[in-house]
């Protein structure tokens, strides 16, 4: 799987032009069934999502952007299945990069701008129960589909109210549909 998807984002131009350009954060499903699950999921600018696992294999490819990976494991002496960091990986454009099924891991966006991946679970990702970490005591809880989905929408508003703020600022600059245009650039 790692070689298809590593195939597919090695033409960026071609995976935008088939799936359209990221316009906004969200997680668009491609293909769901009971064994297999593909996504393009597209990261707001500097959006996080806490540590969680999948319980499935999973293949990660970028088509555009970085995506940040801090890959945890349990502490076997902590109650409540604290977590703690043991190694990350960076990914950006034409990367692809596999995710056992054990994994557990936070992403994040570190660019201020969209960042889209293709990724492909070996399962399905919606119906599978798992867990995710809290933020800040690293202890293991149930994991909330829409609340994660909803941090995807409150990443889009993040991200209008800081052009909002950048129109405030600078109110000479004209407002073009995706965004801020600075003066000689066409949106």
């Amino acid at each position: 799987m790692r070689e298809l998807v590593s195939r597919v984002v090695s033409d960026p131009t071609a995976v935008v032009a088939g799936l359209g350009e990221p316009r906004r954060a969200e997680v668009r499903r491609l293909y769901s069934a009971a064994d297999l699950t593909i996504l393009n999921v597209i990261w707001g600018p500097r959006m996080t999502i806490m540590p969680h696992n999948h319980l499935m294999w999973a293949v990660i490819g970028i088509y555009t952007g970085r995506e940040a990976n801090i890959f945890r494991r349990r502490l076997t002496d902590e109650p409540g299945g604290r977590v703690e960091a043991a190694g990350a990986k960076s990914l950006g454009e034409r990367d692809a990069e596999p995710l056992g099924r054990d994994i557990i891991h936070s992403v994040t966006n570190p660019l201020s701008r969209l960042t889209g991946a293709i990724r492909v679970y070996g399962g399905d990702f919606f119906a599978v129960s798992r867990s995710d970490w809290d933020p800040e005591t690293l202890l293991e809880r149930t994991y909330d589909m829409e609340k994660n989905l909803r941090l995807f929408e409150d990443a889009n508003q993040a991200n209008a109210n800081q052009n909002l703020s950048l129109v405030s600022a600078y109110p000479e600059l004209p407002i073009c549909r995706q965004g801020i245009r600075w003066t000689g650039v066409t949106c």
